[in-house]
């Protein structure tokens, strides 16, 4: 009798799991779910179409190139859409701030190719300074954690805040002085309200520079500056292809880069003529 009541407690149960799974089982079986499974006065809903993923942009070696005669007209927009990607922090001191691309006079930026009879229109004339992504980086070399690194597939000096311990041996090694150091919370000069979502916030005690916005690249946009840029003051391609509007603008025009001498073979081209 105890074994007939423990079948038929098996049987039982079956079944009533089976009447509780039959509409799901019905609903896959025919695509969409059934109108009699909906309650009254309500369709069937429709099948989202799957998010379009975006295609990266690939480069061999990725470079920029400074049109320095229309950078004063891009200057701003381009400064200022890079600070909005990046969630740039805006401190009063000097000491304390944080750049990935800033406007520097001529004399600073190619202290070694001025000379006591070069004209003051050039000597003050504003150029933009970013990280130059060199393709023989000392910052790389120097960091003891790998916080640096070069994307041997693009060229990209990368930046992990993240692994960074804020030992400042990249800033020291950096011949260009393109690297940031937090030395307060960055957060405390943001807009907390109107953050951007591309990237992420970073914390007190870390490096950081330009990544020449390797996140867009993944989805297949352009670096912010250069898409802020309308009157194409900066120029970003591939130097690696030898069609690329970049690689033609370097072989047809007279440009310069910084401190040639060093043997770090930047990847930023300012046209001078």
């Amino acid at each position: 009798m105890r074994a007939d009541r423990r079948t038929f407690l098996k049987v039982a149960g079956l079944t009533l799991l089976g009447l509780g799974m039959r509409p799901a089982v019905n609903a896959f079986a025919g695509g969409a779910p059934r109108t009699a499974l909906l309650p009254a006065g309500v369709s069937s809903p429709t099948v989202a179409s799957a998010p379009q993923i975006a295609t990266p942009l690939v480069g061999s070696r990725w470079a920029m190139v400074v049109d320095v005669s229309k950078w004063a007209m891009d200057a701003k927009d381009c400064i200022e859409a890079c600070n909005r990607e990046h969630n740039i922090p805006q401190f009063k001191d000097p000491k304390e701030e944080i750049k990935w691309i800033w406007d520097e006079t001529f004399d600073k930026v190619f202290a070694d190719d001025t000379n006591q009879y070069m004209s003051a229109d050039l000597k003050e004339m504003h150029l933009p300074v970013l990280c130059n992504h060199c393709d023989n980086p000392p910052c790389v070399r120097v960091c003891p954690t790998r916080a640096t690194w070069k994307d041997e597939s693009n060229g990209i000096v990368m930046m992990d805040m993240h692994r960074c311990i804020g030992c400042r041996f990249c800033v020291a090694a950096c011949p260009y002085g393109s690297r940031s150091f937090n030395w307060k919370d960055p957060r405390l000069g943001l807009d907390m309200e109107h953050l951007s979502s591309s990237f992420p916030t970073r914390t007190r005690g870390v490096v950081e520079k330009c990544t020449f916005c390797y996140e867009r690249l993944a989805k297949g946009l352009m670096p912010a500056c250069v898409e802020a840029s309308k009157n194409r003051a900066l120029i970003f391609g591939d130097m690696g292809d030898p069609n690329s509007e970049v690689r033609r603008l370097v072989e047809s025009h007279y440009t310069l880069v910084r401190k040639p001498n060093l043997g770090t073979r930047p990847q930023v081209y300012y046209i001078i003529s």
